[in-house]
Protein backbone atom coordinates (compact mmCIF):
# COMPACT_ATOMS: atom_id res chain seq x y z
CA UNK A 1 0.00 0.00 0.00
CA UNK A 2 1.27 3.66 -0.42
CA UNK A 3 1.58 4.51 3.27
CA UNK A 4 2.04 8.17 2.21
CA UNK A 5 -1.19 8.63 0.29
CA UNK A 6 -3.09 6.61 3.37
CA UNK A 7 -2.07 9.06 5.72
CA UNK A 8 -2.80 11.91 3.82
CA UNK A 9 -6.31 10.69 3.21
CA UNK A 10 -6.53 9.76 6.59
CA UNK A 11 -5.54 12.77 8.71
CA UNK A 12 -7.76 15.29 5.88
CA UNK A 13 -10.69 12.60 7.35
CA UNK A 14 -9.61 13.24 11.09
CA UNK A 15 -9.87 17.03 9.98
CA UNK A 16 -13.30 16.80 8.63
CA UNK A 17 -14.63 15.07 11.68
CA UNK A 18 -12.68 17.43 14.45
CA UNK A 19 -10.17 15.24 16.13
CA UNK A 20 -8.69 17.39 18.77
CA UNK A 21 -4.82 17.80 17.21
CA UNK A 22 -6.71 19.24 13.98
CA UNK A 23 -8.74 21.97 16.15
CA UNK A 24 -7.39 25.65 15.17
CA UNK A 25 -5.84 27.86 18.62
CA UNK A 26 -8.70 30.78 19.13
CA UNK A 27 -7.98 34.11 19.41
CA UNK A 28 -7.65 34.82 23.10
CA UNK A 29 -4.36 32.18 22.59
CA UNK A 30 -2.28 34.38 19.53
CA UNK A 31 -3.22 37.67 21.41
CA UNK A 32 -1.74 35.90 24.63
CA UNK A 33 1.45 34.74 22.84
CA UNK A 34 1.81 38.44 21.21
CA UNK A 35 2.01 39.40 25.12
CA UNK A 36 5.08 36.50 25.23
CA UNK A 37 2.79 34.27 27.11
CA UNK A 38 2.39 31.18 25.48
CA UNK A 39 3.28 27.86 25.30
CA UNK A 40 2.97 24.65 23.17
CA UNK A 41 2.39 20.41 23.85
CA UNK A 42 5.03 18.08 21.84
CA UNK A 43 3.21 16.07 24.00
CA UNK A 44 -0.93 15.59 25.28
CA UNK A 45 -0.63 17.11 28.39
CA UNK A 46 2.94 18.37 29.69
CA UNK A 47 3.72 22.35 28.16
CA UNK A 48 7.18 21.97 26.29
CA UNK A 49 9.42 23.61 28.65
CA UNK A 50 10.11 27.20 27.92
CA UNK A 51 13.70 26.87 28.75
CA UNK A 52 13.97 24.33 25.82
CA UNK A 53 13.67 26.96 23.47
CA UNK A 54 15.90 30.32 22.97
CA UNK A 55 15.66 32.89 25.45
CA UNK A 56 14.61 35.50 22.47
CA UNK A 57 12.05 33.53 19.90
CA UNK A 58 11.50 36.38 17.53
CA UNK A 59 12.81 36.24 14.62
CA UNK A 60 13.75 32.38 15.17
CA UNK A 61 13.53 30.22 11.77
CA UNK A 62 11.14 27.49 12.94
CA UNK A 63 10.34 24.07 11.59
CA UNK A 64 7.15 23.03 12.52
CA UNK A 65 7.53 18.90 11.34
CA UNK A 66 4.61 17.33 10.69
CA UNK A 67 3.47 19.86 12.85
CA UNK A 68 -0.39 20.51 11.04
CA UNK A 69 -3.56 21.41 12.66
CA UNK A 70 -3.47 25.66 13.43
CA UNK A 71 -1.74 25.19 17.10
CA UNK A 72 1.94 25.05 17.73
CA UNK A 73 2.68 26.77 14.14
CA UNK A 74 0.25 29.78 14.45
CA UNK A 75 1.11 30.20 18.17
CA UNK A 76 5.16 30.40 17.55
CA UNK A 77 4.87 33.02 14.68
CA UNK A 78 2.48 34.82 17.46
CA UNK A 79 5.25 34.64 19.26
CA UNK A 80 7.61 36.20 16.92
CA UNK A 81 8.74 33.30 15.29
CA UNK A 82 9.26 32.89 11.37
CA UNK A 83 7.31 29.69 11.13
CA UNK A 84 7.19 26.84 8.48
CA UNK A 85 4.88 24.14 9.06
CA UNK A 86 5.47 21.00 6.93
CA UNK A 87 2.26 18.53 7.01
CA UNK A 88 1.80 15.34 5.15
CA UNK A 89 -2.15 16.71 5.17
CA UNK A 90 -3.42 19.38 3.14
CA UNK A 91 -6.49 20.06 5.41
CA UNK A 92 -4.58 19.79 8.31
CA UNK A 93 -2.21 22.73 7.00
CA UNK A 94 -5.69 24.38 6.26
CA UNK A 95 -6.17 24.93 9.37
CA UNK A 96 -2.53 26.95 9.79
CA UNK A 97 -3.51 29.13 7.07
CA UNK A 98 -6.86 29.76 8.86
CA UNK A 99 -5.43 31.12 11.70
CA UNK A 100 -2.72 33.08 10.09
CA UNK A 101 -5.44 34.71 7.65
CA UNK A 102 -7.45 35.65 10.84
CA UNK A 103 -4.63 36.98 13.14
CA UNK A 104 -2.72 38.81 10.30
CA UNK A 105 0.06 36.08 11.51
CA UNK A 106 3.60 35.51 8.78
CA UNK A 107 3.46 31.81 8.57
CA UNK A 108 4.45 29.91 5.52
CA UNK A 109 2.98 26.04 4.92
CA UNK A 110 4.70 23.22 3.08
CA UNK A 111 2.68 19.73 2.10
CA UNK A 112 5.42 16.95 2.13
CA UNK A 113 6.36 13.75 4.11
CA UNK A 114 8.18 14.23 7.36
CA UNK A 115 11.34 11.78 5.96
CA UNK A 116 11.78 14.12 2.91
CA UNK A 117 12.80 17.45 3.37
CA UNK A 118 14.87 17.77 0.02
CA UNK A 119 13.21 21.16 -0.12
CA UNK A 120 14.89 22.80 2.01
CA UNK A 121 18.42 23.50 1.99
CA UNK A 122 20.97 22.66 5.06
CA UNK A 123 20.96 24.72 8.01
CA UNK A 124 18.04 27.10 7.05
CA UNK A 125 15.90 26.78 10.75
CA UNK A 126 17.02 27.45 14.17
CA UNK A 127 14.23 25.08 15.90
CA UNK A 128 12.62 21.98 14.37
CA UNK A 129 9.44 21.46 16.41
CA UNK A 130 8.54 17.89 15.70
CA UNK A 131 5.34 16.76 18.43
CA UNK A 132 4.06 13.36 18.18
CA UNK A 133 3.86 12.03 14.87
CA UNK A 134 6.03 9.69 13.74
CA UNK A 135 4.15 6.61 14.80
CA UNK A 136 2.78 7.39 11.45
CA UNK A 137 5.55 6.45 9.10
CA UNK A 138 7.15 2.82 9.28
CA UNK A 139 10.95 4.15 9.51
CA UNK A 140 12.04 7.04 12.17
CA UNK A 141 15.78 7.40 11.35
CA UNK A 142 15.33 9.39 8.32
CA UNK A 143 13.36 11.97 10.13
CA UNK A 144 16.11 12.37 12.43
CA UNK A 145 18.43 13.00 9.59
CA UNK A 146 16.54 15.62 7.70
CA UNK A 147 16.07 17.53 10.96
CA UNK A 148 19.88 17.32 11.61
CA UNK A 149 20.45 18.57 8.02
CA UNK A 150 18.31 21.10 7.72
CA UNK A 151 18.96 22.70 11.16
CA UNK A 152 21.94 25.05 12.09
CA UNK A 153 24.89 24.36 14.58
CA UNK A 154 23.61 25.00 17.81
CA UNK A 155 19.64 24.60 16.86
CA UNK A 156 17.64 22.13 18.20
CA UNK A 157 15.16 19.27 18.01
CA UNK A 158 12.41 19.26 19.80
CA UNK A 159 10.56 15.73 19.47
CA UNK A 160 7.33 13.98 21.36
CA UNK A 161 6.54 10.36 20.71
CA UNK A 162 5.01 7.43 21.87
CA UNK A 163 7.08 5.26 24.39
CA UNK A 164 6.90 1.96 22.42
CA UNK A 165 5.48 0.19 25.03
CA UNK A 166 1.91 1.26 24.41
CA UNK A 167 1.96 -0.99 21.65
CA UNK A 168 2.31 -4.26 23.30
CA UNK A 169 -1.62 -4.04 24.58
CA UNK A 170 -3.07 -2.78 21.30
CA UNK A 171 -5.33 -0.35 20.37
CA UNK A 172 -8.82 -1.77 19.94
CA UNK A 173 -11.71 -0.96 22.78
CA UNK A 174 -11.76 -4.84 23.38
CA UNK A 175 -8.06 -5.15 23.76
CA UNK A 176 -7.87 -2.05 26.06
CA UNK A 177 -10.16 -3.43 28.27
CA UNK A 178 -7.83 -5.92 30.19
CA UNK A 179 -4.69 -5.19 29.19
CA UNK A 180 -3.30 -8.13 28.14
CA UNK A 181 0.28 -8.56 26.27
CA UNK A 182 -0.77 -9.60 22.63
CA UNK A 183 1.50 -7.75 19.99
CA UNK A 184 5.84 -8.21 20.13
CA UNK A 185 7.84 -4.99 18.91
CA UNK A 186 8.08 -3.08 17.25
CA UNK A 187 4.79 -2.88 16.35
CA UNK A 188 2.80 -2.18 13.38
CA UNK A 189 -0.62 -1.74 11.81
CA UNK A 190 0.49 -3.53 8.56
CA UNK A 191 2.23 -6.56 9.67
CA UNK A 192 1.19 -7.23 13.39
CA UNK A 193 -2.66 -7.19 12.91
CA UNK A 194 -4.11 -10.28 11.60
CA UNK A 195 -6.18 -10.02 8.35
CA UNK A 196 -9.46 -9.59 9.66
CA UNK A 197 -8.15 -6.47 11.49
CA UNK A 198 -5.89 -5.31 9.32
CA UNK A 199 -9.33 -4.68 6.66
CA UNK A 200 -10.93 -3.20 8.80
CA UNK A 201 -8.63 -0.92 9.99
CA UNK A 202 -8.08 0.01 6.32
CA UNK A 203 -11.79 0.31 5.47
CA UNK A 204 -12.45 2.40 8.15
CA UNK A 205 -10.24 5.11 6.82
CA UNK A 206 -7.91 5.56 10.11
CA UNK A 207 -4.48 6.38 9.93
CA UNK A 208 -2.14 3.36 10.63
CA UNK A 209 0.67 3.11 13.32
CA UNK A 210 4.11 2.07 13.66
CA UNK A 211 5.97 1.72 17.04
CA UNK A 212 9.82 2.31 16.63
CA UNK A 213 12.21 1.12 19.20
CA UNK A 214 14.12 2.90 21.86
CA UNK A 215 17.25 2.24 19.51
CA UNK A 216 15.68 4.42 16.64
CA UNK A 217 13.85 6.87 18.57
CA UNK A 218 16.84 8.05 21.15
CA UNK A 219 19.74 5.99 19.52
CA UNK A 220 18.86 7.21 16.17
CA UNK A 221 18.77 11.09 17.28
CA UNK A 222 22.06 9.97 18.41
CA UNK A 223 23.19 8.25 15.39
CA UNK A 224 22.27 11.77 13.12
CA UNK A 225 24.40 13.60 15.17
CA UNK A 226 22.53 15.06 17.53
CA UNK A 227 23.60 15.81 21.47
CA UNK A 228 20.54 14.81 23.60
CA UNK A 229 20.42 18.11 25.85
CA UNK A 230 16.91 17.60 27.65
CA UNK A 231 14.28 14.56 28.19
CA UNK A 232 10.26 14.32 29.73
CA UNK A 233 7.77 12.33 30.18
CA UNK A 234 4.10 12.45 29.84
CA UNK A 235 0.95 10.20 29.66
CA UNK A 236 -1.94 9.74 27.17
CA UNK A 237 -5.04 11.07 29.12
CA UNK A 238 -7.50 8.83 27.99
CA UNK A 239 -5.41 5.06 27.57
CA UNK A 240 -5.75 2.68 30.29
CA UNK A 241 -2.18 1.72 30.28
CA UNK A 242 -1.30 5.53 31.48
CA UNK A 243 -2.80 4.40 34.79
CA UNK A 244 0.36 2.37 35.38
CA UNK A 245 3.22 4.22 33.54
CA UNK A 246 4.07 7.02 31.22
CA UNK A 247 2.93 6.86 27.86
CA UNK A 248 5.21 9.45 25.89
CA UNK A 249 8.66 10.82 25.63
CA UNK A 250 9.69 14.21 24.61
CA UNK A 251 13.34 15.19 23.77
CA UNK A 252 15.68 18.06 23.21
CA UNK A 253 18.66 17.03 20.72
CA UNK A 254 21.27 19.86 19.79
CA UNK A 255 22.91 20.35 16.64
CA UNK A 256 26.73 20.48 18.06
Amino acid sequence: MDILEHQRRAWDRQAEQGNEWTVPVGPEVIEEARRGRWSVLLTEQKPTPRGWFPEEVAGLEVLCLASGGGQQGPTLAAAGARVTVLDNSPAQLARDRQVAEREGLELQTAEGDMRDLSRFADESFDLVFHPVSNLFVPDVRPVWREAFRVLRRGGALLAGFNNPAVYLFGWQEEELATLDVKYSLPYSDIESLDAGARERLLASGEPVEFSHTLEDLLGGQLDAGFRLAGFYEDRHRDLPVARFMPTYIATRAVKP
